[in-house]
């Protein structure tokens, strides 16, 4: 049995199933924002340990989020360290900070 693309929404909205999956225009500031110059405009960036960078991101699960964050160094691209967390809470970005001094 076929059905066409309005029957398939309305049974989803019915069934309630929703997307993990990011929504449109969820990376537009609003006026609110503070907006910060990009430090490293105009550097050249030629050695190890010069620029670190670090990165929080979800990983959904079966039953709701991983948290990792990750530190790298910029000029090497190599991960210097990482953690992984269920909660979304100060101490494992810190732990993964120590560990990459």
């Amino acid at each position: 049995m076929m059905i066409g693309r309005k029957k398939a929404t309305s049974i989803i909205k019915m069934l309630g199933i929703i997307s993990t999956a990011p929504k449109p225009k969820t990376s537009i500031p609003t006026k609110q924002h503070k907006k910060h110059s990009y430090l490293l405009k105009g550097k050249a960036i030629s050695r190890l340990n010069q620029v670190w960078l670090t990165d929080i991101t979800y990983v959904p699960m079966e039953k709701g989020f991983g948290y990792l964050v990750a530190i790298m160094d910029w000029h090497s691209c190599k991960v210097l360290s990482w953690h992984l967390s269920n909660t979304l809470d100060v101490d494992f970005c810190v732990q993964a900070l120590e560990a990459a001094i």
